[in-house]
């Protein structure tokens, strides 16, 4: 009797333990090939609440001094004029600016339609797309990292990086690229260790062809995208197996099982052909004839040779060391004070990122690490992107994508194994400093001596 009422005991208890633990808690069969395993990420209203208020610092840092100068800055002269032109009941010809597509345009006249035809209405959008590209580094940061700190760290080091905010301030087209490119990069990040990623790889599609709409530029991101599930795609038809396969590794036999090429190919080329032609129906219509020509037009703009001898250009290879910034405005205001908007970057985080590159390159290489490979891929792939073109006209703010990305690879380092957590954030600071010294250049609201902009003119080639 005793002997049986133990046994029952003891399967009754079995029995609560198992309710207690969950079935997730239990051992389950493993099959011979290993799983896909994601990592941790926060929970999503904690995130959700976060990139809001990212959002509206950044974006009320953003709006700071923003109508000073209340005149054109740089190429504001081509695209206000161009943005003018869209809001007459019929449209002037010839059209102004039609070598870069028209949905950063659109949204700038939509800008003057509401506010009024202004400095400030002219820059409002710039404000709104740069604080939605840092929460998108933000949102990338969630899916490299699965952590909060570094996410956040990666936004503020690419917010402090100057490009960034002196992009925001000025009504030209790349800021609005920059925006929709990291917001499909970040949908792309997310779905990349999924083994259902549909849904976002979809959007992330839709998000690019948006972003190629404001310039064509906006196509490289893209690009990478497609060339990284090209070659992953390739490697599997090829059984392509790592002898000591990692759960880290940047390729698995069985990534995205039911993602079919038809699939491959609605999101990565049909959703962003899609989006991208719905921003020329409001100047052409349907037009068949006409959307073929304005095609033609960009094309043969953005890939035959320009002539060389602007005075701020610079080649490709330069740009990673601030070699040679783009003066956006110098005007002096005073006996001994100038207002002015360079075009740098922020030495003090473009530098050692390039450091910071070649541990994630290594890593990729050697580690086979999948973080690793994303952020190398959505630096290089931006950037060495232009040496392909033609054109020997280039500017340092064509590298704002690949600029902005390398904030990843110094979070990468800098929360590596063995480095002290507070190593991270003492770098956010001095990133911080950097940016604090830089901004009497960065703002014209602000304004500074003639003495101290030529303290800041470290290189004879910056001048």
């Amino acid at each position: 009797m005793l002997s049986d009422s133990c046994g029952r005991m003891r399967s009754m208890t079995r029995t609560s333990i198992f309710f207690l633990r969950g079935e997730a808690d239990l051992p389950r069969k493993t099959a011979p090939q290993q799983t896909l395993e994601l990592p941790a990420v926060p929970k999503v209203s904690r995130s959700a609440v976060i990139a809001v208020a990212i959002f509206l610092i950044a974006h009320l840092a953003l709006l700071i001094g923003l109508t000073t100068p209340e005149k054109f800055v740089f190429d504001e002269v081509h695209y206000v004029p161009a943005a003018r032109q869209m809001l007459a009941p019929v449209m002037s010809q010839p059209m102004l600016n039609p070598m870069h597509p028209p949905l950063a345009k659109e949204l700038i006249a939509a800008s003057i339609a509401t506010f009024g035809d202004n400095a400030f209405a002219w820059r409002y959008p710039g404000t709104l797309f740069g604080a939605l590209a840092i929460v998108a580094i933000y949102l990338c940061g969630l899916a490299l990292f699965a952590a909060q700190g570094p996410a956040i760290a990666a936004a503020l080091i690419a917010a402090f990086n100057q490009m960034l905010y002196v992009q925001a301030r000025i009504a030209m087209l790349d800021i609005f690229a920059l925006g929709f490119g990291l917001l499909a990069t970040a949908a792309f990040t997310h779905g990349f260790r999924r083994e259902r990623p549909h849904a976002l790889f979809a959007f992330a599609g839709a998000l690019f062809g948006l972003a190629a709409a404001c310039k064509w530029s906006g196509l490289f991101p893209l690009g990478v995208c497609i060339a990284i599930v090209a070659v992953i795609r390739l490697m599997q038809s090829w059984r392509t197996l790592f002898a000591d396969a990692k759960p880290d590794d940047w390729y698995r036999p069985d990534l995205w099982p039911d993602f079919s090429a038809l699939q491959v190919a609605l999101c990565f080329v049909v959703l962003p052909a899609m989006t991208y032609l719905a921003a020329f129906v409001p100047l052409y219509g349907l037009s068949l004839t006409d959307l073929v020509e304005a095609q033609r037009r960009i094309f043969a703009d953005n890939t035959t040779t320009a002539i060389a001898g602007h005075t701020y250009m610079s080649s490709w290879p330069s740009w990673p060391l601030l070699a040679r910034p783009v003066w956006f405005l110098f005007d002096k205001t005073a006996e001994d004070n100038i207002s002015a908007i360079v075009f740098l970057g922020n030495p003090l985080v473009a530098w050692p990122a390039l450091a910071a590159l070649a541990v994630v390159l290594r890593d990729f290489i050697v580690a086979r690490r999948w973080d690793a490979f994303l952020i190398a891929a959505f630096y290089f792939g931006p950037w060495l992107a232009w040496a392909l073109l033609p054109r020997t006209l280039g500017f340092i703010y064509y590298y704002l994508p690949a600029a902005t990305a390398a904030s990843f690879a110094l979070v990468y380092v800098l929360r590596r194994g063995g480095m002290p957590r507070w190593l991270l954030w003492a770098y956010v600071g001095v990133a911080a400093i950097g940016f604090a010294v830089m901004l009497p250049i960065s703002a014209a609201f602000i304004g500074t001596s003639m003495q101290t902009f030529n303290r800041l003119m470290l290189f004879q080639s910056w001048i």
